[in-house]
């Protein structure tokens, strides 16, 4: 009885196991194994590389993600919130949820003022 219960079980971990143990012996088996000069070289679009491979990226974007993080974290608690505001209905749930919208608040003006879009 107990060999019924687990023996498809059993039988997935093995499948489980033996699929990337199969997966990376077929691709040791049938990879090209030719080392030429043009490997070494950076990929850019089958064309030659100019400069160097490092682009620096601006930092306005990496303020728009911070930015749509918070908003988007903000929605989403606020969703949850709603949802379940009888249950969250006690003075301390209220001041808990208003510090952690103050919070959140906090790294949207952080990012905003880095970006010089308000001077507070």
């Amino acid at each position: 009885m107990l060999l019924d219960t687990y023996l498809p079980i059993a039988i997935y971990i093995v499948i489980a196991l033996a699929i990337p143990v199969i997966a990376f012996w077929l691709n040791d088996l049938f990879r090209p194994t030719k080392h030429t000069a043009l490997k070494g070289e950076t990929y850019e679009c089958g064309e030659a590389p100019i400069g160097e491979a490092q682009v620096q990226f601006h930092f306005q974007y990496y303020m728009y993600a911070i930015i749509f993080v918070v908003f988007d974290v903000i929605a989403v608690f606020l969703l949850i919130w709603a949802l379940n505001f009888d249950a969250f209905a006690s003075v301390s749930s209220k001041i808990i949820m208003l510090a952690f919208f103050a919070l959140m608040l906090v790294g949207a003006f952080y990012a905003l003022r880095k970006e010089d879009k308000i001077w507070i």
